[in-house]
């Protein structure tokens, strides 16, 4: 579609766009862009699948983590972990 096309009803391709479909943006006659859905990235699933399986718990505020801590042993703390890890 053109520019002016999705401008006008850019609410409507964005619902097409949510349910799956590939769009492309035509300036003049050629094609300059696609929309499509975005694609989720492992990057991000860890955090959903820790929920799902119960180690984490999330309200819509900022994460607060495990319920049950988990237990650390040896000589090392976890704050010592994290500040080496930010070095």
């Amino acid at each position: 579609m053109g520019i002016r096309e999705l401008k006008t009803h850019l609410s409507r391709y964005l619902k097409r766009v949510r349910s799956g479909t590939r769009l492309l943006v035509t300036e003049h006659g050629r094609s300059i862009a696609t929309i499509h859905p975005v694609e989720t990235s492992a990057d991000s699933d860890w955090a959903h699948q820790l929920v799902a399986e119960g180690h984490a718990h999330w309200n819509g505020d900022k994460p607060t983590g495990a319920r049950k801590p988990v237990a650390v042993t040896g000589k090392r703390t976890a704050s010592s972990v994290v500040l080496e890890d930010r070095r």
